[in-house]
């Protein structure tokens, strides 16, 4: 297929991405202040913004190296939190075009994030790199730019005001999580597991030598594993197959 740049298609993916670009400003805000509070440079915080684009694993990553954890626990901190960017790359890739070649394949990689993968699997037909090129630019900047007005504001502010506003950081997390629990069993579930595996490891004196962010990395996995053996999606898809083989 032919791989020219297509002006039409690229501004069609502006106008999709923006309600996710608006929608980063205020989360990438967050994260400038929390960074820059907690020490780091402004060049420092925005670097780390362009450079990801990870949204949880950005400030669980950030928050680890403010703490003065080690490579390896970033590291896999980030890797466990962020893993599933891959999958939904490899989910997208299914949509392009054959021809699509490898520097472009990871132009796209680098942007996919939950609220782009989303808009970009709605979308019908063969994803062109020109559409997802206009997609991808308009988050990448609402994310980056948050990033610089959080951090700039922060170096403003008074001392004990801009460490307090770390608290931020907990009130995102609460608000992400909240909603799909009360929707859904399962994630309830998971959660709470999650919090008491990370309550166990951070009171119970035995496990004092578990670093935060080994923490994060156990209860994640023990979470996620639990969730997985407790909900198997393979009963659902199962129980549909079965309704639809009885509607036939």
């Amino acid at each position: 297929m032919n791989q020219c740049f297509n002006k039409n298609e690229f501004y069609y993916g502006l106008k999709r991405g923006l309600p996710i670009a608006m929608g980063y400003v205020p989360v990438s805000f967050t994260f400038g202040l929390m960074a820059v509070s907690g020490g780091l440079p402004i060049w420092m915080a925005v670097f780390i913004s362009l450079s990801n684009l990870t949204s949880a694993g950005q400030f669980a990553g950030t928050n680890l190296i403010l703490s003065g954890a080690g490579y390896l626990e970033i590291t896999l901190t980030t890797f466990i939190i962020n893993i599933r960017y891959m999958l939904m790359s490899l989910s997208l890739t299914q949509r392009f075009d054959k021809e699509m070649p490898l520097s472009r394949r990871m132009i796209v990689s680098y942007g996919i994030t939950d609220e782009i993968f989303s808009v970009a699997s709605m979308e019908k037909g063969i994803l062109t790199f020109s559409f997802l090129l206009g997609l991808i630019i308009g988050p990448v900047l609402g994310w980056t730019t948050g990033t610089f007005l959080g951090a700039l504001i922060c170096t403003s502010l008074p001392e004990n005001f801009s460490s307090a506003m770390g608290i931020a950081l907990y009130a995102m997390f609460i608000a992400i999580i909240l909603p799909p629990a009360k929707k859904s069993k399962p994630v309830m579930v998971i959660v709470l597991i999650s919090v008491a595996i990370t309550c166990i490891l951070t009171y119970i004196p035995i496990f004092d030598v578990v670093s935060s962010g080994f923490r994060v990395i156990i209860a994640t996995i023990l979470g996620a594993g639990v969730g997985a053996w407790l909900f198997p999606m393979r009963q659902e898809v199962e129980e549909n197959s079965r309704k639809r083989g009885g509607e036939a």
